[in-house]
C-alpha cells in the first residue's frame, strides 16, 4: 500500500476525528482513579464514543480485539486488553483512543498515574512525552521518518531509557493503520520522506529497562520481558507546508519546552 495523501477535504475530516478522540481523553481522566476497573473505563469511552460523539471506536472488533480502547498497566507496553483488574495508587496507565468520525480515524493516547505514581513512573512518563515532542518537531516537507527516529531514540537513550523497536507509529485516514510505518529509532536522512498531505502518528513506547518485550498468550498484550515499566504517548499528525499540524491535540495540553 503506497503512502497516502490527504486533500484540503480529508485533512479536515482528520481534524474533526482528531480533536474527537482527543475529547475522550479529556472526558475520561476524573473517572481514572484507585478502585476503578479497566472494564469499567472502557464502558464509559465507548458509551461516550458511540452516544456523545456520535462515532466508532475503531479498536472494537478490530481483528479480532474485544474492546473499545486499549488499557496498558504497568509493564503493560501497549494493546491492553480491558478487564477486571482493579487500578491501585501508584499504578501507570495507558489509555490509547481511535475513533472513526466519517470513515476518517483518530488516534491518540496518554499516561495517566493513578495517586501521584512513584518517582521512576513519574520521570518515565515524562521522557515518553518529551520524546514524543522532540519527534513531532523534525516533521516538515523534507524531512525523512528516519530523522523522527533518531530524534527520539537519542532523546529517550541519553536518559537512560529504552525505546521499543517492534511496534510503531503508522499512517492513518481512511484505514486504521496504513503506510509508512514510523520507527522510534533509526538514522537521520533515512527512509520515506515527508510531503504535505501524509497524516501519521507518533507512538514512542519507552521502557524503564531493557527494550525488549513479549506477546501474552491472548494475542495482543504486550509486556517488558524484564517486568520494568513502560510508558507511551501518542498523537496523529499532519505534515503541513510550513511544518506540522497536531490533529489529536487536547484542549489543556501544554507542549513541552525541550532542551535546546
Amino acid at each position: 500500500m503506497a503512502v497516502t495523501i490527504k486533500t484540503p477535504g480529508e485533512q479536515q475530516k482528520m481534524r474533526v476525528a482528531g480533536r474527537l478522540a482527543a475529547s475522550v481523553l479529556e472526558m475520561i481522566e476524573p473517572h481514572v482513579r484507585p478502585g476503578v476497573t479497566t472494564e469499567e473505563l472502557n464502558e464509559i469511552c465507548h458509551r461516550y464514543i458511540v452516544d456523545e460523539l456520535e462515532a466508532v471506536p475503531a479498536p472494537l472488533n478490530y481483528n479480532g480485539f474485544p474492546k473499545s480502547i486499549c488499557t496498558s498497566v504497568n509493564h503493560v507496553v501497549c494493546h491492553g486488553i480491558p478487564g477486571n483488574k482493579r487500578l491501585r495508587r501508584g499504578d501507570a496507565l495507558n489509555i490509547d483512543i481511535t475513533v472513526i468520525k466519517d470513515g476518517f480515524h483518530g488516534d491518540t493516547s496518554r499516561m495517566f498515574l493513578v495517586g501521584e505514581g512513584s518517582i521512576q513512573a513519574r520521570r518515565l512518563s515524562e521522557v515518553a512525552r518529551e520524546s514524543l515532542f522532540v519527534g513531532i518537531e523534525q516533521v516538515r516537507p523534507g524531512a525523512t521518518l528516519g530523522d523522527i527516529g533518531h530524534a527520539i531514540q537519542s532523546y529517550v537513550e541519553a536518559r537512560g531509557f529504552s525505546v521499543v523497536r517492534e511496534y510503531c507509529g503508522h499512517g492513518i485516514g481512511q484505514v486504521f493503520h496504513e503506510e509508512p510505518q514510523v520507527l522510534h529509532y533509526g538514522d537521520p536522512g533515512t527512509g520515506t520522506r515527508l510531503e504535505p498531505g501524509m497524516c501519521f502518528t507518533i507512538e514512542p513506547m519507552v521502557n524503564a529497562g531493557k527494550r525488549h518485550v513479549k506477546l501474552l498468550a491472548d494475542g495482543w498484550t504486550v509486556v517488558t520481558k524484564d517486568h520494568a515499566l513502560s510508558a507511551q504517548w501518542e498523537h496523529t499528525l499532519l505534515v503541513t507546508d510550513e511544518g506540522v499540524e497536531i490533529l489529536t491535540l487536547r484542549s489543556d495540553e501544554q507542549i513541552p519546552q525541550l532542551p535546546a
